[in-house]
């Protein structure tokens, strides 16, 4: 058996033995993968990806597969072309394995999926089946699309690697938007080193290596104006990181946000709920009835918002960014949570993005390593965010860090 053959197979096998527990994936066609990487294994290689199978969150379209959102008013779509990113992917010659679950249009109603590490505990979401696939060896790399927190988050509860670049790095075409100025597409995998060829093929940004001298990063302890919300295992968590990475020599000094980042956490809701609702005006107008009772409320509140708010959101938010960007060129990164906690037990949630939506509403580059363990055994993570279009340096540090916190 031929080498992209051999791991798409063993990728099938273990789908086969967890996914009637964990619901990872939205659509699965064996032969068709199959046969994907009998051709990929007859060319010659085409990228660092060439036959290595790759999950497509089903918020993103696929010609040759269904694309439904996890919604009934979608079941059966299938879309006349790919996507952007997944034409990127495929000409790069990466084997696309199926469709994981998303939660409804990407939102906050919580699907099938459960976390690989304990069953009665949520993946996180919107991208619960790629953060759930990849953390269980289903597939060894997976994108997602983040909002508020829909990339780091899973990644931390579910104890994977992932990225969510710089707004617009990685090209929206054929993504369902439900929120034009922040949805982001992401990517998980393994590790941060993984991480670095598919951000390569989907940006076009050449990698950059995090060893090649001996220069030591300068971090920015980043505690956000929302501390209080962390639990103390997450605090320690992240102190104890902190002091890994200045023992290992990086210059470690505590970072306040800008003035006015205290509305960019709270008030991220605002920009998302104006832009989900229009996004989505045609479903709610026309199917009502079709969208979750979870959804619903939240599309309400959505329409409730003025544009005089909306717009006042906006420019706090570009001030903020604009003191951010300044603040960072004295540091390479900052060291922050990515979740309030490990994945909380239960499956009616799929967590808070409280330490998400306000890096997603600046637009800057985030990284998840996992990194400890909760009481219950649960992975715990830490998040790096970088400065904007500075992802393959957020990246070739997050390696780094990912050395040094083993």
């Amino acid at each position: 058996m031929t080498k992209s053959e051999a791991l798409v197979s063993t990728c099938l096998e273990r789908i086969a033995q967890r996914e009637p527990e964990v619901h990872a994936w939205a659509y699965l066609d064996a032969e068709r993968a199959l046969a994907s990487a009998r051709e990929r294994d007859r060319e010659a290689p085409r990228s660092a990806l060439h036959g290595i199978p790759v999950g497509i969150k089903d918020a993103i379209d696929t010609a040759d597969m269904p694309t439904e959102y996890n919604s009934p008013i979608y079941r059966g779509h299938r879309p006349k072309a790919d996507a952007a990113c997944v034409t990127l992917l495929r000409r790069a010659g990466c084997v696309i394995l199926g469709k994981t679950v998303t939660t409804e249009f990407a939102n906050n109603h919580p699907a099938a999926t459960r976390n690989p590490h304990h069953l009665q505990h949520t993946p996180g979401g919107s991208s619960s089946g790629s953060a759930a696939a990849v953390a269980d060896r289903m597939v060894p790399l997976a994108l997602g699309t983040q909002t508020g927190g829909s990339v780091i988050r899973p990644a931390a509860y579910c104890g994977v690697a992932a990225c969510k670049p710089s707004f617009g790095s990685i090209n929206r075409a054929g993504l369902k938007f439900v929120a034009e100025s922040l949805d982001t597409i992401g990517v998980f995998a393994r590790t941060a080193q993984e991480l670095a060829p598919l951000l390569e093929v989907l940006t076009a940004r050449k990698p950059t290596d995090p060893f090649s001298n001996d220069s030591k990063p300068r971090v920015g302890l980043c505690r956000t104006p929302r501390w209080s919300d962390a639990d103390g295992e997450t605090q320690a968590n992240l102190e104890r990181a902190a002091r890994a990475l200045a023992a290992a020599g990086a210059r470690v000094s505590e970072f306040e946000m800008p003035a006015g980042s205290q509305d960019v956490f709270d008030r991220h809701k605002a920009v998302m709920g104006f832009e989900t609702a229009r996004a989505l005006a045609w479903e709610y107008t026309n199917f009502p009835e079709q969208i979750s009772p979870t959804l619903t409320p939240r599309l309400q509140a959505g329409w409730r918002v003025t544009r005089e708010e909306y717009d006042e959101v906006r420019e706090i938010a570009r001030s903020c960014r604009r003191q951010l960007a300044d603040l960072q060129r004295d540091l390479d990164f900052l060291l922050t949570p990515p979740a309030p906690g490990a994945a909380p037990a239960s499956l009616a949630s799929t967590g808070d993005p409280v330490f998400n939506r306000a890096w997603t509403l600046l637009g800057v580059p985030c990284v998840t390593l996992p990194f400890g363990t909760a009481a219950n055994g649960l992975p715990l993570g830490v998040q790096l965010v970088g400065a904007f279009d500075q992802d393959m340096k957020l990246l070739a540090w997050a390696q780094w860090a990912e050395h040094q916190l083993r």
